[in-house]
């Protein structure tokens, strides 16, 4: 209208109130200013003004202000029934941008599976090693569509679905709010309002486990810090093209290696290197070997293949230690507090006996149950928690007999180096000397292996 207006199509407007014609009172005076200064009236036809005949903004000004207040009046109270909506538990979907489901016939969410697998397929990729950036390279180069229908993934669209607790089944209410009712701006909440988490309030795509997982391994690349005091900013960048880049480590100083091409008479050849050897020389460490790629791949490759072999050995020891671990766990501990407890009970019915009989005065035994109260309570919380340990450890006890199960029936055979499958089952190498090595397996065996030229 405004446009309009400037444009010369518009000779007057007649609006119903003040109200309807803006809900701030700002706004109000800036628009009734440029209509007047283009020779254009409006007529509020319930507070009875023309703006091209008024000598005075003061009553605009004040039905303006009286339409902010209305305004705002309403945005506090709908604020009040979201709120109260949060905390019913109540979750609003919007299945416009949600990749994975749709508006089910009951109104719920439902499983979309073509989807699905594709939210799958990001989870997996990311806990594989690969960067949001290659996993959106991925998706567009095998058509794979966003939730709009579009070919045209980013990183940040991939790090917001591996950020969406809502795969798991669950939703977080009241991630962000509206700051002012009059500019509409939202925040994120970082605090400032109540959150609520509603669980299981939906099918669920991704397990909490994995997505746990997730979060931590973003967590971690997010919170890398430079390696090389040649960089100039103090945070480090997650690279996911070699995974030796973040296991490979120095064995005296304890920085990273890093890939490094020789030309040797034409030659090329790919060694790995300490950084703080490359950035400083001797300086701060003095004996760092040079590692030749491609012995190292071998000499990894074949820890692994000889620490898998053994499984059986593995299996056995996990199995005992974790019998020696968890088997009665706190059980004795449980029984003494149970026999402590009804002597506790014993002797408060023979107080009150005593009392009822009148051989002993309620005076004179106020101190006494004061004393029984008080350990009896502390008893009671402590047994809660022994009993709630030895129920998680039950449990610590059937997955780990369900893990090591699968280790059992389990036959693996390494023919090459493997990125993806150095990053699950290794957790750090570190370069002792030239030819060799020692290898920390995720879980903490370690294992010596020689690098053969």
């Amino acid at each position: 209208m405004i446009r309009l207006c400037k444009n010369k199509k518009i000779d007057l407007i007649i609006c119903k109130s003040a109200s309807r014609f803006a809900r701030n009172t700002v706004d109000c005076l800036e628009n009734v200013r440029l209509l007047k200064s283009l020779g254009i009236g409006v007529i509020f036809e319930k507070e009875n003004l023309n703006t091209l005949t008024m000598t005075s903004e003061f009553m605009i000004a004040l039905y303006g202000s009286f339409a902010q207040a209305e305004s705002e009046s309403i945005s506090k109270n709908v604020s009040m029934g979201v709120q109260m909506a949060f905390r019913e538990g109540k979750v609003r979907y919007q299945y416009k941008n949600w990749l994975g489901y749709k508006k089910g016939d009951d109104g719920s969410p439902e499983i979309v599976p073509e989807e699905a697998e594709t939210v799958k397929f990001i989870y997996k990729k990311f806990l594989d090693g690969y960067a949001t950036k290659e996993i959106a390279d991925m998706l567009n180069t095998n058509g794979i569509t966003t939730a709009r229908g579009v070919s045209d993934w980013q990183a940040n669209a991939v790090c917001r679905i591996l950020r969406n607790e809502k795969y798991t089944g669950d939703a977080l209410l009241q991630k962000t709010y509206t700051v002012d009712c009059i500019t509409h701006k939202h925040k994120k909440n970082n605090g400032e309002r109540a959150m609520y988490l509603v669980t299981d309030c939906h099918p669920a795509i991704i397990e909490r486990d994995m997505f746990n997982l997730v979060q931590q391994e973003l967590a971690r690349r997010n919170s890398k810090r430079k390696v090389s005091s040649k960089t100039t900013t103090e945070q480090g960048k997650y690279s996911s093209k070699y995974a030796l880049t973040e296991l490979l480590i120095c064995g005296e100083c304890g920085t990273p290696f890093r890939r490094c091409t020789w030309n040797v008479h034409g030659k090329k050849r790919i060694v790995w290197r300490c950084i703080s050897r490359l950035d400083h020389g001797s300086r701060y460490c003095h004996n760092s070997p040079t590692i030749h790629e491609e012995p190292l791949h071998r000499a990894i490759v074949k820890a692994i293949n000889d620490f898998y072999n053994c499984h059986e050995d593995i299996a056995k020891i996990l199995k005992e230690n974790t019998e020696s671990v968890l088997s009665g766990l706190a059980d004795n501990e449980i029984q003494s507090i149970e026999k402590r407890l009804k002597e506790i009970d014993k002797a408060r019915n023979d107080f009150v006996d005593l009392i009822a009989t009148g051989a002993c005065g309620a005076d004179s035994l106020d101190n006494e149950f004061a004393q029984l109260f008080a350990e009896e309570e502390k008893l009671s919380e402590k047994l809660l928690a022994l009993r709630s340990q030895n129920q998680a450890s039950a449990e610590t006890h059937s997955r780990l007999e369900n893990e090591l199960r699968e280790i059992e029936n389990t036959r693996f055979e390494l023919d090459r180096f493997n990125d993806v499958i150095i990053r699950k089952v290794i957790e750090c190498i570190k370069v002792l000397s030239k030819t060799e090595i020692l290898i920390i397996f995720k879980g903490g065996f370690e294992v010596k292996t020689e690098i053969e030229k």
